[in-house]
Order: C-alpha cells, then structure tokens, then sequence
C-alpha cells in the first residue's frame, strides 16, 4: 500500500518533477497539444466523409453519362426533362404545383 511518505518521497526527486512537468507542457501547452489533437482528427473525419460522399457522386455521375453516351432515349429523356428542350413541332408546358402557388 502506497502512502503519504512514499508520495512525498518521489515528489521531491527532482527527475520526478522534471518529467511531470515536461508531460504537462506537452499535453496542455504544446503546439500540438492533445486538444489541437482531437480537433484535428475530428476535422480529418468529417473530410473523410465528405470524400466518399463525393466519390459516390462522381461513380454516379459517370454511371448517367456513360447511359446518356449509349442510349438514344436516355439522352432524349434528359433533354426533355433537365434542358427543356423540344421537337420543332411541339410546345412545352410547365405546371407548378399548387403547394409552391400558395407559398407566393
């Protein structure tokens, strides 16, 4: 069992103290210190997410232009639909719905 005595007595080793102390400047007060630590890894994990988010938008967005390159009616599709392009002959109509009326 370890008491007072024994405390005190490698409390006043002066080694002892230099090495605690050393441990506290580089744990509280370094450049580095384990705060600055931990603020770091949790911006390297959000970057991290944001990559494979991003990663997952661009094998999606390869996946649709690789149909659109392939696919007559897939292109068509898209025109239509994104670019509100038309045939010579025909006339567009775009319609709202009633929620985003009431909302002006």
């Amino acid at each position: 069992m370890i008491n007072k005595e024994n405390i005190v007595k490698y409390l006043k080793n002066k080694y002892i103290i230099a090495v605690i102390v050393f441990a506290l400047l580089l744990l509280f007060f370094d450049r580095n210190d384990i705060f600055t630590q931990m603020e770091r890894k949790k911006e390297l994990n959000k970057i991290l997410a944001s990559q494979e988010f991003y990663n997952r938008e661009i094998d999606s967005t390869k996946q649709k232009l690789s149909e659109l390159r392939t696919d007559p009616s897939a292109l068509e599709h898209y025109a239509r639909e994104e670019l509100f392009m038309r045939k010579d002959s025909e006339d567009i109509f775009v319609l709202e719905k009633s929620d985003s009326l009431l909302n002006k």
